[in-house]
Formats: C-alpha cells, structure tokens, sequence
C-alpha cells in the first residue's frame, strides 16, 4: 500500500496538524519524518539555545507518535535530496507538510514541491502556523499593509481562523524498513560546559506542556493581562512563544481558546503582532538584514566590539539593562517590556548597529523566530514598519521604577544589588556610600558605573538622528 510522508518541521504536535491529519485521512500508511536542515552558506540556522529546545520537543514528539503506533524517522542533510532518498526507498506517492513563510524555506519548498510533482508525486501543503495567510490580507487598494493596527483590523474583519482540526484517529503505520538517525548523534544539546542548566530549569518543551501553560495562563494570567503584562517582576505573560515557534501549539488552538473573553483583547492583539510579523517577513523577504526605512541605511552605527560584549554580559551599570541580559543568558528568555528596553540601550544609548542585538537574541532566545525577531528589532530601533521615531529612547531608570517599583526583578538577576533600598535598586550610583556599604555594594568591583550616562546617550543619539528631521521626545520614556 503506497505511503504518505509527514514531512514535520515547525509544527512539532499531532493536535490541530493540517498535514497529520490530511494524510491520515486519506487512509495511506504514514512515515512521520524530521529533517535536521545542514545549509551552510544560511545565515539564519538554528542556534544554541533553540537547539537544545529542539531536542527536548522532538523527544516529546517521538513519544506522542509512538502512543498512537507511529515511529518519528530522523534525518539530517538538504531536504531535497533527503525527501528523494527517502521516496525511492519506501516507494512513497505523497508527500505532505505544514507550510513555513521564512524567505529561504519558501524557494526550497517551492523548488521540492516542483520537483516531486514532475515525478509524479503527490505533493501537499498547509497552513499549520498562523492565522491568515499573509497573501490574503491587503488594503482596500490591494496593497500591502506597512502599520500593524490597519493590519490587524483588517484580520479581524476577515473570515474567522479555520477551527482547529481534530485530534486524529487511528493512524495506519508503514510497515516497512526506514533508517532513521539516533537523536543523540545530531549533538544538538551543550555538553562541555552546559551552559544550558539554567533552560533545562526553566523549560519543559512538548505539546502536553504546551496546553498546561495555555490553561493556566487562561485562568491566572489572562484576567489581569492588560494591567500585569509590562511587570517583569510578576508572572502576568502567557510564555507560550516558544510552543508557538516550534508548534507544540498552534495559533488557532489559542484562538479558540479566547473565544468568548471578554478579557482577551489585548492578547489577541499580542498574536496579531506575531502574524503582522509573518506578514512582513512574507512580503519583504529583505526584512532580517535590511531597515525597513531605508533613509537608515544612512546612519552611522557605532563599530564596538567592547561595548556590545559588556551588553550581552549584562554589565552596563544599569540594573534593568543588566537583569535582563541576565534572565536572556541563564533562561534562553527575556521579560518582553524588558527586550524593548535592552533593544533600545544597545541601539539607542551604544549606537550600535540593531543587526547586532538580533544576531545575539537569535543565539539565546529558546523563542528566536526569524519574523518576529527582525520586525521587533526593526521597530524598537526605529527602522522598522510603523516603529516610533528614532528618537524614543527608553530610560532604563524610569522603565525600571515603572515596571519592577519593589525591585524584585532586579533583586533576582542582578543579586549583588539585593541589599540595596528600593530607592536606589535602579539607581545605585545615586545612594550615599553609606547606604552602598550596608548593602555590600562597591561600585566599579562588584557593580559597575552605567557605561554611559543617560543624558550624554540621549543627546548623541539624537544628534545621531537630526538627518531624520524628526520630532523628539522631550524627556524620553
């Protein structure tokens, strides 16, 4: 009996899969596949932190399948020519898999869906991974949107998310002989040193866990997420964005789940972010290296390595700047109040280049997704598609008192300043060396002086800026 191949990759589940579910439905024998893509020349491949991620989700999926008599088969390499080993081996007729929009996968599955078509193969895809497709939504003109509240007003008065698909039913198994790569062998997971203690402490990657999170945030955090959301001090986000970068939940099995809150605005508005995002990585395929305001390409970002170095140690002298960094390094996460902040401290306050900070979130972020990494880079530096001007630059010291007012983030990442009187938590160079001896602070050993002073970057930046013309912020935010 001819067999199906599942081709899994950002969709790491077997609830609500398009392509799971198509293919047994169909009543064909299934070999789940998982390629690990080898591209060397792609600047863009997984790194650290979402490696080890992957491998703990691809344990979990190899568990789910074989619960319903599937075996996962593993394989590594170009997926053209791994698809087309895998074809003549089991003599397979169709091959489905969930659609993924970065610019790069869009050619090779275009080039592979062309490829098996002309052989004769079935060849299918799906949408598994957002809630409109980016090529549905356009301006009254049919134009591209470039400012996300058109965009998501324009979502929201489109047809409704397809409903998620049913948990599939009896799956039939092929019954032959497939080679499959043993997981431990791809070393996706840190082992001298392991620097990844503090993910493994953190994270639980896996569909199951996907779905515990999403009920607990429903009853927990959803109610007070409008008000708790910007504390980084508190539990107030949903921290699903890891699940939702490597599929462990689908967008529309969130989407259904708010139905009917009245709480639910605004979170939804958070996943609109999330498919604008796709939208604009869709349909500027340039997004992850070029300013979506080209007039920046004529700005002169800073060339400093040091600097950069002390940022991603999280040893600027501002305590907000450096508790994230911290959180980002030992957790593989960041508070995203605090992303903007240590965003706009890298490109506002070092004038260093936005590429740079995207490249080290793409190495520690266990959630780095390629659409929302350069779309939030891009806005927060203000290049980006309907990005405030360049010249909103954070106050690392009033975002701090705004959104962490006890210290408590700040007591947890940045230890060495425990001790300190909450009036000083965020300003330690501001108490007297009394209050900084009682609390076993020295400043320029165990805490360092802020890198810059604020009001000097302020100014550099905005005289950085005077070939925008455009208006400034008189006091910052």
């Amino acid at each position: 009996m001819t067999a199906v191949i599942v081709w899994f990759r950002q969709d790491l589940r077997l609830s609500d899969n398009p392509a799971l579910y198509h293919a047994v439905a169909n009543n064909k024998p299934i070999i789940p596949l998982y390629i690990l893509k080898e591209s060397p020349n792609y600047e863009w491949q997984m790194r650290g932190a979402q490696r080890w991620w992957l491998h703990e989700s691809l344990i979990s999926l190899e568990k789910s399948l074989q619960a319903i008599g599937l075996k996962l088969i593993l394989r590594r390499g170009n997926p053209e020519q791994v698809l087309d080993e895998l074809v003549q081996q089991t003599k397979a007729t169709s091959l489905y898999w969930n659609r993924c929009y970065e610019p790069h996968t869009i050619t090779c599955d275009k080039a592979i869906k062309q490829k098996f078509k002309q052989q004769g193969i079935e060849v299918e895809s799906f949408n598994g991974s957002l809630l409109f497709e980016p090529w549905t939504i356009k301006t009254q003109q049919g134009n591209v949107f470039k400012v996300f509240t058109p965009f998501w007003k324009a979502c929201l008065a489109a047809p409704d998310p397809l409903s998620p698909y049913p948990i599939i039913q009896r799956p039939s198994a092929f019954q032959g002989v497939v080679q499959s790569d043993v997981l431990k062998e791809w070393l996706l997971q840190p082992i001298k040193p392991n620097w990844a203690v503090g993910i493994e402490q953190t994270w639980q990657p896996g569909e199951a866990q996907a779905h515990k999170l999403l009920e607990h945030f429903l009853a927990e955090g959803l109610p007070h997420y409008d008000t708790q959301r910007d504390r980084p001090d508190q539990e107030g986000t949903s921290r699903l964005s890891p699940y939702l970068h490597f599929g462990e939940i689908s967008p529309r099995q969130i989407w259904q789940a708010l139905q009917g809150r009245q709480d639910s605005t605004k979170f939804k508005a958070e996943l609109g972010w999330r498919e604008f995002s796709y939208y604009l990585l869709y349909h500027f395929s340039d997004l992850p290296k070029e300013p979506f305001r080209t007039k920046f390409k004529q700005l002169a970002w800073e060339d400093d390595a040091r600097s950069l170095k002390v940022w991603q140690q999280g040893r600027t002298g501002y305590p907000l700047v450096d508790a994230g960094m911290r959180q980002l390094w030992h957790t593989g996460w960041m508070h995203n109040r605090v992303r903007m902040v240590t965003a706009s401290f890298l490109t506002k306050h070092l004038l260093i280049n936005w590429r740079e900070g995207e490249k080290w979130f793409w190495d520690t972020l266990v959630d780095a997704d390629l659409a929302s990494n350069s779309a939030s880079w891009q806005w927060v530096a203000g290049c980006g598609a309907d990005a405030p001007p360049f010249s909103r630059i954070f106050n690392p010291i009033i975002q701090g008192e705004k959104f962490d007012p006890h210290g408590n983030y700040i007591r947890k990442w940045v230890p060495e300043l425990r001790l300190l009187p909450t009036a000083f938590i965020h300003k330690p160079w501001q108490a007297s060396e009394t209050t900084l001896k009682n609390a076993g602070v020295e400043l320029g050993k165990t805490y360092p002086y802020p890198m810059i002073e604020h009001s000097k970057a302020r100014t550099r930046a905005l005289d950085a800026n005077k070939v925008y013309n455009w208006a400034h912020n008189k006091n910052g935010d």
